[in-house]
């Protein structure tokens, strides 16, 4: 049985963007592979995974593109 991956909250990455689609790609394999983050689509930066963030155990207050622990 699958999971479902969360989805950035809008706040942290706007599903309008035109990259929003090659981030939630990119953001799955990354997950799905067991890796901690990924290079963005547009700009090569590295962002952390939701998996990352629940390890982590608690938000840092960065900002962070797939914080699992913003509300929806």
């Amino acid at each position: 049985m699958s999971t479902s991956i969360p989805r950035p909250h809008p706040s942290r990455c706007d599903p309008t963007r035109e990259d929003y689609d090659a981030i939630i790609v990119a953001h799955e394999a990354a997950v799905t592979q067991g890796q901690s983050a990924y290079p963005d689509p547009s700009t090569g930066l590295l962002v952390l995974t939701v998996a990352t963030h629940l390890a982590r155990g608690t938000c840092c207050e960065s900002g962070c593109r797939h914080c699992p622990y913003l509300e929806q």
